[in-house]
Order: structure tokens, then C-alpha cells, then sequence
């Protein structure tokens, strides 16, 4: 039992790392966009609120016809799951640097990827990072729905542990899963 707990550890763990960093290649660009182009904030943003909306388990059911079994369609369910909190907070990160102090940055003869690279980025960077971590939250806890379309994780001990009555197995399967959440959230 326990190795096979390890085993669907290990591989709930690489399921929602896959999502998340496919989500911050694609998410942070367009939260940048949306940030920075006035006519892209509302069809970004409004696309990203259209996806908070979304359940996990119909974007699976409807990614498998294109996607098949396995975990292709998984990631991609965790993906689309994992970009609305990313592309909103960078927007907000992004939008949210203080005028003056980027006015401070041109007088001091900084170019506009200076003030990008040296001022924006380090001062949006902790409201992002929540948004990464609000996103891995939801990602941890959705993974366990991959089981339904064969991909494994910790959702398939759920599930066994459903079907056989063992609630032994259910619980500690539930608590990794809670705790690999609550993990992203300690602050260092």
C-alpha cells in the first residue's frame, strides 16, 4: 500500500507541476498583454473570469475526444484550470506599480525595459507569485480528478478507497492531497 501511495504521489506531484508551468509560460504573457494593452484587458480578463467558471470534470470530458486517455487531457484541464488566477494577477501586478516611482526610473535616465526589467518586475513579482500559488492550490486539489480519465495520482486511492469501503486508504490519500495544498501556502 505504501509504495503504491508514493508512487501515485509522485505522480500526482508531476501532474500539477506540468499544469503549472504550462500555465505560467501561457498565463504570464497574457497577463502582460492585458496589463499593458488597453484594447486586450477586457477579452483577456473576461476569458480568464470565463474560466474560474468552468468545471474541472467537464473540461476533461470534453478534452478527451481530442486528447484521448491518459494524461494529456489532464494537464490540459489543469492548465486551463491554473491560467485564470495567473493571467489576473500579473494584469493587477503589473498595473498596480506606482507612477511616481516609475516616474523616478525615467528621471534617472532608465529605458523602458529598463524600468521594465529593474522596476516593474521586482515590485509585481509578490502579487504574481500569489496568484501562482492560488493557482497551484486549485490544481493540487483538481488532480485528483485525473483518475477519471486514466491518468493516475492520488485520485485513483480516493477513488479505490471509496469503492472498497476502505477508509484507511481514503483518508490518508485525502490528507496528502491536503497537505501538498497547505504546503504551497507557507510562507517563507
Amino acid at each position: 500500500m505504501w509504495a503504491d501511495l508514493f508512487a501515485d504521489t509522485l505522480r500526482h506531484a508531476l501532474l500539477a507541476l506540468g499544469a503549472l508551468a504550462l500555465a505560467c509560460l501561457a498565463g504570464a504573457p497574457f497577463g502582460l498583454l492585458a496589463a499593458s494593452r488597453g484594447w486586450a484587458r477586457s477579452p483577456i480578463l473576461g476569458a480568464a473570469a470565463l474560466g474560474r467558471t468552468l468545471p474541472s470534470i467537464a473540461v476533461l470530458a470534453l478534452l478527451v475526444p481530442v486528447l484521448g486517455i491518459g494524461a494529456a487531457p489532464a494537464i490540459a484541464a489543469l492548465t486551463l484550470l491554473a491560467l485564470p488566477p495567473i493571467v489576473i494577477n500579473v494584469d493587477v501586478a503589473i498595473r498596480s506599480t506606482p507612477a511616481a516611482v516609475l516616474d523616478v526610473a525615467q528621471g534617472l535616465g532608465m529605458s523602458p525595459r529598463q524600468r521594465f526589467a529593474r522596476v516593474v518586475v521586482p515590485l509585481a513579482l509578490p502579487i504574481a507569485i500569489a496568484g501562482v500559488r492560488t493557482a497551484s492550490v486549485e490544481v493540487i486539489g483538481s488532480a485528483t480528478l485525473a483518475t477519471f480519465v486514466g491518468a493516475g495520482g492520488l485520485g485513483d486511492d480516493i477513488v479505490r478507497g471509496l469503492q472498497t469501503g476502505d477508509s484507511r486508504l481514503l483518508l490518508i490519500a485525502s490528507a496528502i492531497v491536503a497537505a501538498m495544498a497547505l504546503a504551497t501556502e507557507i510562507r517563507r
